[in-house]
């Protein structure tokens, strides 16, 4: 990629949704008269204990003009950070995670249709392939309601193309699924993700239209040079959550 996609690239992306969920010790550096400044004081207000260190001159790559200070910065932040890592280990344990919440469209008219019998034998079948589909991508099955799953990946771009993979496998079996992904922190209870960010994931499915699968701004930025297409679906509310949130359907997923 040249200098000038990146650069376009990293204009469109917005991070700022995830800072708050970092949880290691994070040292910012800039320099003193750079005009990016007021970016970097943003981010290190939303990343908890954040430190900013401002180094000699206008560059926002201090270590090219002031390669002895960023030495001197990165080695007594390393150290500190060091001692200090015990403390940190005892912190409630929390992770980035994707989340993805997948669900049957028209099941109850389908089950009326076939029967119960069938419907629980066309069911299992569903199960299976959204099994064999969040294996494959290395998902975490978290919970299972009647037709619906709910997942999660430590990476974005797995979870996208994993749910774009469960919607073709069941369109052989002439089911339907709408799907919506979000990637933000979340608790560790007990091996399975809780919080506010798997709130969101399931509002952002329920969004959904009937074969979408829908994901967050948060999602889509995460996974800009991945290759992944998006149509913009513009702002929603999301029930229970505050403000508006962008949402974004997958144009494009390769498995």
């Amino acid at each position: 990629m040249g200098a000038a996609a990146m650069q376009r690239l990293h204009a469109q992306m917005d991070l700022r949704g995830i800072l708050p969920s970092l949880r290691v010790p994070t040292l910012l550096l800039q320099g003193e008269d750079s005009d990016r400044l007021e970016l970097v004081r943003d981010a290190a207000r939303r990343i908890s204990g954040a430190r900013i260190a401002l180094l000699p001159g206008p560059d926002h790559m201090p270590f090219f003009a002031a390669a002895d200070e960023y030495v001197r910065e990165v080695r007594a932040f390393t150290e500190e950070a060091w001692t200090s890592r015990d403390d940190a280990e005892n912190e409630h344990e929390s992770v980035l995670a994707t989340v993805l919440f997948t669900d049957l469209v028209g099941s109850t008219a389908r089950a009326a249709e076939l029967g119960d019998r069938a419907w629980h034998g066309l069911l299992e079948r569903h199960h299976a392939v959204t099994r064999r589909e969040l294996a494959r991508f290395r998902g975490v099955e978290h919970d299972t309601a009647g037709d619906g799953f709910f997942a999660s990946f430590d990476g974005p771009a797995r979870g996208i193309r994993c749910a774009c993979a469960i919607r073709a496998s069941l369109s052989d079996l002439d089911l339907e699924i709408r799907a919506g992904l979000h990637t933000g922190e979340c608790e560790l209870l007990d091996g399975k993700v809780a919080g506010i960010a798997v709130s969101i994931g399931a509002r952002v499915a329920a969004q959904a239209r009937p074969g979408e699968v829908l994901v967050s701004q948060t999602v889509k930025d995460l996974v800009a040079g991945s290759g992944l297409a998006f149509d913009d679906r513009g702002a929603a509310e999301l029930k229970g959550v505050p403000g508006e949130w962008r949402l974004y359907a997958v144009a494009d997923a390769a498995s």
